[in-house]
């Protein structure tokens, strides 16, 4: 278990990461993300206003994790594939100030992860909200993120290892 304090935008939150092998419960799950592997390499894809990062995004209505994160994964990197759940980053907002009950996630909500052996890799025409898409070497992913901390070490750590 990995823990850090993070800001998003002017808003502490802290980030604590739970490797699993079964959701327990998908209710307070609100997103889904991962490390897409190709040949070795792992996927990046830039996004608009945010730079370099890896696919994932909202979970829809009636739509399962691994569903979303697989949607994502096509919508912004034009990639499918098989994918393994990793774990879930809990997403506590007990710090942020400016939480109240009317925000849009739960006080404490969670993030799942999935590692994806990419099988097939589509034409990319930068339809969505990525303008680039670039697979790299995993002991060179750090640089290129955005906004890399600890939990996502640890995460792509125990990716690289699955």
């Amino acid at each position: 278990m990995k823990k850090v304090d993070v800001y998003w935008g002017d808003n502490l939150v802290q980030l604590t990461w739970l490797p699993m092998t079964t959701l327990l419960s998908t209710k307070k799950v609100t997103s889904a993300h991962g490390f897409c592997f190709y040949q070795g390499n792992v996927m990046l894809v830039k996004l608009k206003n945010r730079g370099w990062d890896l696919p994932g995004g909202h979970v829809e209505a009636n739509e399962t994790p691994e569903d979303a994160f697989k949607r994502e994964c096509m919508e912004e990197g034009y990639v499918s594939g098989n994918c393994t759940l990793l774990g879930c980053i809990e997403v506590n907002h007990e710090h942020n100030v400016t939480w109240n009950e009317t925000s849009p996630y739960p006080k404490i909500g969670y993030q799942a992860f999935y590692r994806m052996d990419v099988t097939d890799v589509h034409f990319f025409n930068a339809q969505f909200e990525a303008t680039e898409r670039t697979f790299v070497d995993p002991q060179v992913y750090p640089e290129w993120h955005h906004g890399w901390h600890g939990v996502y070490e640890a995460i792509l750590n125990q990716a690289v290892h699955t």
